[in-house]
């Protein structure tokens, strides 16, 4: 499997599903199963019973994995972007492709 090019800490767009259109920042990267936590996008709500580490119970709404096909790089101006790897001074780096700019990270 290639490097993903998606990392944490990039702002990314959710370009399909029911949170399509929104924005958020990576905060967990699954390279292994090509999977991203996104801040905020894909909550999903589990019904948990009281117990010991948690007495009260209730909804607990935690942000699911989903898949990096479904998400792109968003440009400075928020806009959806394609990534490919370019050298520069002998280092790989991260470029948008729609823009050029050089991804930090």
């Amino acid at each position: 499997m290639s490097a993903l090019k998606i990392k944490k800490g990039d702002r990314v767009v959710v370009l399909s599903g029911k949170d399509k259109g929104k924005t958020g920042e990576v905060t967990k990267s699954f390279p292994k199963d090509a999977k991203v936590i996104v801040s905020g996008v894909n909550v999903a709500t589990r019904h948990r019973k009281p117990s010991q580490a948690n007495p009260q119970g209730g909804l607990e709404r935690i942000e699911a994995p989903m898949h990096v096909s479904k998400v792109a790089i968003a440009t400075a101006d928020g806009k959806p972007s394609r990534v490919r790897f370019e050298v520069k001074d002998g280092k790989k780096v991260r470029v948008a492709v729609k823009t050029g700019e050089t991804i930090n990270g």
